[in-house]
């Protein structure tokens, strides 16, 4: 016998889920029938002058309850939510704020979708609510009977029983659908939007790349002054020390040119170091997955190292296998020092024309950003390439940082 559960209960669980959606609606589509007027009046008010402060101050309020509703219909329909930019309403003159709350292309489309909802989001709620126990006393005795036919059908043939959904009841996921898909349409950032976001990404992107430049080259000046230039220096003083004794005690000149021998060695190993501060010169001999593999086989932790499409053997952009390569160096460093992790993982793979990258531990999580943990040095890096960075580490672990960045293949 079919131990399917009860079909009714399937198309009630599925109804209910959809219901919780549109019923919400409700007491929102309420708040913006009374904003629409508060809306209207505040524009009223701004054109005889006296209500000019509160406009600004309006089109804020407007702005957070429109993306509270862009949130709820994204989280309904699955999407991923970004928060949507608009022009500045805080501080600066009354005058500005005021004309970007008039100008702004985000605010108007908020303005117009008020009315929409005040009016849509009542109708659907009360059609979800009239379709309950219309559905419930017409859909249990239709899918009461159904079951029962599909139940000795599967005893008799063998069959698996179809899981059916009703006749009234199967609307309230559309009515929830529907009503997510419009709020989503009208309040959608255009295009200029879209652009504006964009400018103000790479602007600060570029003064991250410019600041993190100058780190760098601080830091490649530190090393070179307080590593390889005071081993030169000294490696100066030990060969004149050698030439003063050269005559009166070759033994003593033969023990200063040992030194300088050694202090020639050491000079150079610091060179290497800061070279391969610049540039790995591993990246060059073995690509980036070769280098990757050498990471991972110096870490004291045990890395698991998964590679997809970059030993086919087209190489990337220089740019882009550095960039790859310090995130992965920098984060395998924080994992050895900070996570107490017992595992962990990196995997790299290329999709369309981007460079995926993915590096996560088993440890206690908790990484900071504003810590000091190079996490900031991260998201500069790839940003400065147009790439994205994704980093989650809660409290308990574990971590995990997920980059992109365009390769162009």
């Amino acid at each position: 016998m079919s131990t399917a559960p009860f079909p009714l209960t399937v198309a009630v669980r599925r109804s209910w889920h959809a219901s919780r959606y549109v019923l919400i609606g409700i007491p929102i589509a309420l708040f913006a029938y009374v904003a629409t007027f508060l809306l209207v009046a505040a524009l009223f008010f701004a054109v005889v002058v006296i209500g000019l402060p509160a406009l600004p101050e309006a089109a804020k309020a407007l702005h957070r309850f429109a993306e509270f509703e862009r949130r709820r219909a994204a989280a309904h329909l699955g999407l991923a939510f970004r928060p949507t930019p608009y022009l500045p309403l805080d501080g600066g003159e009354l005058a500005a704020r005021v004309r970007h709350a008039l100008t702004d292309p985000v605010v108007r489309r908020e303005a117009v979708w008020l009315p929409f909802q005040a009016l849509a989001g009542n109708l659907i709620g009360y059609a979800t609510m009239v379709l309950w126990p219309v559905g419930l006393l017409v859909d249990g005795i239709v899918l009461s009977a159904a079951y029962l036919l599909d139940r000795r059908s599967s005893d008799e043939y063998g069959t698996t029983p179809p899981e059916r959904q009703g006749l009234l009841l199967r609307w309230h996921p559309v009515l929830a659908e529907l009503s997510a898909s419009w709020t989503r349409a009208l309040l959608t950032a255009p295009h200029s939007a879209e652009l504006t976001e964009r400018i103000t990404q790479l602007t600060e992107s570029r003064a991250g790349a410019v600041e993190a430049h100058g780190a760098e080259l601080r830091r490649i000046e530190r090393d070179l002054h307080d590593g390889a230039q005071a081993r030169i220096v000294a490696l100066s003083m030990r060969i004149g020390l050698a030439k003063q004794l050269l005559d009166r005690d070759p033994a003593a000149a033969r023990q200063r040119l040992d030194e300088a021998q050694d202090g020639v060695d050491a000079a150079l190993a610091e060179l290497r170091h800061v070279v391969r501060g610049i540039h790995p010169p591993i990246l060059t001999d073995r690509g980036l997955a070769g280098a990757v593999r050498a990471l991972a086989a110096d870490s004291a932790v045990p890395i698991t190292v998964e590679l997809d499409g970059v030993e086919d053997g087209r190489r990337l952009p220089a740019a882009i296998e550095a960039a790859a390569y310090f995130v992965i160096a920098e984060a395998l460093t924080n994992i050895g020092k900070h996570s107490g992790a017992t595992t962990a993982h990196v995997r790299i793979g290329r999709a369309r024309d981007a460079l995926l990258v993915a590096i996560g531990d088993d440890g206690h999580g908790g990484a900071d950003e504003r810590g000091g943990s190079g996490l900031v040095g991260i998201r500069r890096r790839i940003a400065a390439l147009d790439g994205t960075t994704r980093i989650s580490s809660p409290t308990g672990g574990p971590t995990d940082i997920e980059v992109e960045l365009p390769c162009g293949s």
